[in-house]
Parts: structure tokens; sequence; C-alpha cells
């Protein structure tokens, strides 16, 4: 059987018709599913007996493909995507603005924007596993308003599969930079526009934080008390999965981890980076 290289060269064998007959949003989502194993090439009803009996059951991804190179795989092909879209359209719906050449959101309280070339622009720096869901959230999210009602990930459509791994990349790494710094996620709500949350969610130190526009995240941490451990909960207004995809908003709180972490370093907090 064959062995594809890249994502890039199943999604080019793709219709891109987007039907959702897979269950995925994009043919370029259904490449990446097969890639990280969550979905099987045969799955694809629109794909010729030909190309799946050449590559069904086939390894999905070469063993020399790192994940780093599959993510930059699926960033580019989310950036060509771009170039098809209306970005006016696009603005009005995913809460942003256009102006003529660029659509910019706020991301954290700063100006993120892509053009219609998919190039990106950003006053901060923002990671790739960032990128990814923003791209995702211009292109395929439903602009629907947030209700207010908070739950967790795993409470998200195809999020209690995913759970466990968002559990430890996300939630327990995110604990440990705030066992480490703990006025961290206070000093959040001025870095980053954030806000206080509703008086009956509240904890030792709650925030809640808008990486996109209609995409609001709640942190709720706990501090340790004689004979309790910490605990950190992250939580998404029940919405969240309508306006981006499962893998993007597992992307989007590692990315958000991940830029936590940078910031606690530069506090001083090195053993942050040895524990990872």
């Amino acid at each position: 059987m064959a062995r594809m290289n890249n994502l890039m060269e199943l999604f080019q064998l793709l219709d891109k018709s987007n039907c959702r007959k897979c269950n995925e949003k994009t043919c370029l989502a259904f490449a990446a599913a097969v890639f990280q194993r969550r979905k099987d090439i045969t799955e694809c009803p629109k794909l010729t007996p030909e190309i799946i009996a050449r590559f069904s059951d086939a390894d999905a991804a070469s063993p020399h493909k790192t994940t780093e190179e599959n993510r930059d795989e699926y960033l580019e092909g989310l950036k060509q995507e771009i170039a098809g879209i209306d970005l006016a359209a696009a603005a009005e719906r995913s809460g942003g603005q256009f102006n003529g050449t660029r659509l910019t959101l706020k991301i954290m309280g700063k100006d993120f924007s892509v053009d219609r070339q998919g190039n990106l622009y950003a006053d901060i720096h923002v990671n790739p596993w960032v990128a990814m869901p923003f791209l995702s959230y211009v292109l395929h999210g439903e602009g629907v308003t947030p209700s207010g009602n908070w739950v967790s990930f795993r409470e998200l459509k195809e999020g209690a599969e995913r759970y466990p791994l968002f559990k430890k990349r996300c939630e327990e790494a995110m604990k440990r930079v705030a066992d480490t710094y703990p006025d961290l996620f206070d000093d959040l709500v001025h870095i980053f526009s954030g806000r206080q949350v509703a008086e009956q969610f509240a904890a030792d130190i709650s925030v809640v934080l808008a990486p996109l526009p209609k995409v609001p995240i709640m942190i709720c941490y706990w501090r340790p008390e004689e004979g309790l451990a910490s605990t950190l909960n992250v939580f998404f207004d029940d919405t969240a999965d309508r306006n981006l995809d499962i893998g993007s908003l597992f992307s989007l709180g590692a990315g958000l981890t991940a830029m936590f972490e940078k910031l606690a370093l530069r506090h001083g907090f090195p053993e942050l980076a040895s524990s990872r």
C-alpha cells in the first residue's frame, strides 16, 4: 500500500466540496483528522475505490513527520482557503472589521489581522496553536452570539473523546503556571483585557478572556489548602462548538497555555520549562 507523505497530499485527492458527509466541516479538516488518526480515509464517500484501495489501512502520516510539521501544513492549507472567501462577509459574521484589505479581530484585546492572501498580522506574537483557531473561526464560524452558559471542554460536541489530552495539555499545564505564579491570572485581566467572572463562578482566581470575539474562555483556579491540592478548570461558552470546531478549541487552549508559560518564564520561573 502507498504511504502519503503529508496531509496536503491527501487534501489534493479530495474533491474540496466540503460536503460534510464525513462529519467534518471541510475537506481540509477531514485530511487533518486522517493524519491525526481520528478518521479513516474510507470515511470520505467521494473518494474513488482506486484511491481508497491504494491508501486504506496504510499509516496516514510518514513516521518521519512530526506533529509540528503536520500542524504547519494544516496552517498553510487554512491560509490558502482564506483566498476563496468574502472577507467582508466573514468580518460581519465573526465580529471583526474589514478595511478593504484586511479582516481584523480582537484577540485577547489586541488586533490580529489576515489579508486576502492569508498573510497574518498581529500586535502581539501569536503562536501557530492560536493562529489555526483564528483562521478556522474566520472561515467556518457560525457567528453565534455567546449565551453566557459555561460548560467544560468534555461537554462540547466531540469533546469527551479529547478531554483527557485537553486536561493534560491545557488544564494541568496551566495549573502548574498558576501554582508557580499565582498572581499571573490576576495580571491577565490587565495584560489581555480580561474581565472578572460573575459572582456565582468566583474561585480564588477567576477571569474571563476573549481569545476570539465570540469564543470567550473562563479560567477558575483554587489555591491549595491544607489537605487539598490546587485545582484549575477551563470553561467554554456552550456555543463555542458552533463558532469553532473541537480540534481548534483544543488548539486554542493549548496555545493560551503556551502563551501563559512564556509570560511566567519572563517573570523568572525557569522551573516551568523543565516541567513540560
